[in-house]
């Protein structure tokens, strides 16, 4: 798939804290996306309500907010950051 010029910054919803037992996969994919994304040649920004995470490494993201994932705050950053795209399909359940 060719890359899309119209977009250039990406905001991406992690998926919050992990329960044990489950969850892990939703980092790991939204890793995964984040560094498929900047490869890419996007600026990704990244809001997560988990610090202790893969996703929130500071090399992972162009920018990062470690923020609840609430509308409220997610509208906060949308209005700061101005993104072309929102990516919610990494946030698992919280998204």
């Amino acid at each position: 798939m060719p890359r899309r010029t119209d977009i250039h910054r990406i905001l991406l919803i992690g998926s919050g804290p992990i329960v044990i037992g489950q969850g892990a996969e939703f980092d790991y994919s939204g890793t995964q996306a984040t560094k498929a994304l900047r490869e890419e040649g996007y600026e990704v920004i990244l809001v997560n309500s988990n610090p202790a995470t893969i996703m929130t490494d500071p090399e992972v993201a162009d920018r990062t907010y470690i923020e609840p994932v609430t509308p409220e705050f997610v509208e906060r950053i949308i209005e700061r950051e101005k993104p072309d795209a929102l990516l919610p399909t990494m946030g698992g359940q919280t998204a």
